[in-house]
C-alpha cells in the first residue's frame, strides 16, 4: 500500500488519520519491527531532534519514544512539567513557536486536549499527542498491531473493553473501530458509560461497514464471540479521590479466567494499556487490595499479550515519526 502524504502530519487522536492512512503506519510498524529483529535500523531521521513534552508521568510513552528516536537516528530530548511551566510564565503559543525552531518533531503528553491541540496549531512541526485526558491515540496504534499479529485481518474482529467506559482508552478505541471496522463492545457499570451523543459522532465518521460499537452491562453479551479483551486501571492519573467508588462500581467486573472464558473461543487473547494492578506488590494495591482489575492468572497467562503490545508501543511509534517527519 502506497504512503498517503503523512509528512508534516500531527497526530493528536486517530480522528486526524484515515483508516487507509492508520493500515499504511501499521505496515510499515510491522516492517521495521521485523528489521529490528534482524538488527537492521533505518536511520530516516538522522540528524533529527525529537522533543519528548511530560506533563504527565509515564513509563511506556517515555522508554518507547527514546528508542524509538535512537533507532531512527535521532536525538531525543526530555522536558518534564517542571521544566516547561505552560501557563504560568508563558504561554502554550509562544512556547509551541520556540520547540517549532529548534526541533523537527514533538511528542506531547499531558492533560486538556486543547492543550495540545493549541501546541500543535503554532509548533510548525508533527506534533504525537502521547496521551491527554480525551485520547491516547500512540498507545492505541500499538493495540492494533498486537491485534494484527494475532489475528492478520481485524476487519469486524470483536474485541470487549472492561471497565470505565469514558476514558481516553475506550473513547480512543471507539475511533479505532469507526476507522477499521471493528466489533467493539464496552462493558461497564451505567454511571460509567460514555456519552452516547460522542459515540454517535464517531461513528458518524466510520469508513467501514462493519464497524459496531455497543454498550453493555452485560458480561454475557459483551464478550459472547469476542477475541480479544482489553482491561485497564480502573482510577485513572488524577482520580485517586475516586478510589473506593470505582472499586464499588468495577469490583464485578475483574477480568478472571472465568469472565474469559465467558468468550467462547479458545484464541481470546487479553490486552491491557498498563500499568495494572494484578498482586498486591505496590503502595496503590496493599491499601486497596480489591483494586486489581485482572487477576494475575489472566495476566500472566497464556492469553495475555500485555507485554507484546506494551513493546509495539516503540515500534509504532518509530513508524509514526518516520512517516511524518521523513515521510
Amino acid at each position: 500500500m502506497a504512503i498517503s502524504g503523512l509528512k508534516g502530519r500531527n497526530l493528536l487522536s486517530l480522528r486526524d488519520f484515515s483508516g487507509a492512512e492508520i493500515q499504511e503506519l501499521l505496515e510499515k510498524a510491522e516492517d521495521l519491527k521485523s528489521r529490528a529483529a534482524q538488527g537492521q535500523y533505518v536511520p530516516a531521521l538522522s540528524g533529527k531532534n525529537i522533543a519528548l513534552i511530560f506533563l504527565k508521568p509515564s513509563c511506556r510513552t517515555r522508554v518507547s519514544f527514546v528508542v524509538a528516536s535512537t533507532q531512527s537516528g535521532a536525538h531525543p530530548e526530555i522536558f518534564n512539567r517542571e521544566d516547561i511551566r505552560f501557563g504560568i510564565k508563558e504561554s502554550v503559543r509562544d512556547i509551541a513557536r520556540v520547540f517549532g525552531r529548534v526541533f523537527d518533531g514533538v511528542m506531547f503528553r499531558g492533560f486538556e486536549h486543547a492543550t495540545v491541540a493549541e501546541f500543535a496549531q503554532y509548533a510548525g512541526v508533527p506534533v504525537w499527542n502521547g496521551l491527554c485526558d480525551s485520547y491516547h491515540p500512540t498507545q492505541v496504534l500499538a493495540d492494533l498491531l498486537t491485534l494484527r499479529e494475532n489475528f492478520d485481518d481485524i476487519t469486524g474482529l470483536p474485541l470487549t473493553y472492561v471497565g470505565d467506559g469514558r476514558n481516553n482508552m475506550a473513547i480512543t478505541l471507539t475511533v479505532a473501530a469507526a476507522k477499521l471496522g471493528l466489533d467493539l463492545r464496552i462493558l461497564a457499570p451505567e454511571a460509567l458509560q460514555p456519552d452516547p451523543d460522542l459515540i454517535a459522532e464517531i461513528l458518524d465518521e466510520r469508513e467501514s461497514d462493519q464497524a459496531r460499537v455497543s454498550v453493555t452491562t452485560s458480561a454475557a453479551e459483551a464478550l459472547a464471540g469476542s477475541a480479544c479483551v482489553y482491561g485497564d486501571v480502573w482510577v485513572s492519573m488524577g482520580e485517586e479521590d475516586q478510589t473506593q467508588e470505582r472499586i464499588d462500581l468495577l469490583r464485578d467486573l475483574k477480568v478472571t479466567s472465568e469472565l474469559m472464558d465467558l468468550t467462547g473461543r479458545k484464541d481470546t487473547i487479553y490486552l491491557h494499556c498498563l500499568p495494572a494492578f494484578h498482586l498486591l506488590d505496590t503502595e496503590t494495591a496493599i491499601a486497596h487490595p480489591d483494586i486489581r482489575e485482572v487477576d494475575d492468572e489472566v495476566f500472566e497467562g497464556a492469553q495475555s499479550r500485555v507485554f507484546d503490545q506494551s513493546e509495539n508501543r516503540m515500534h509504532t511509534a518509530k513508524a509514526l515519526m518516520q512517516l511524518t517527519i521523513a515521510g
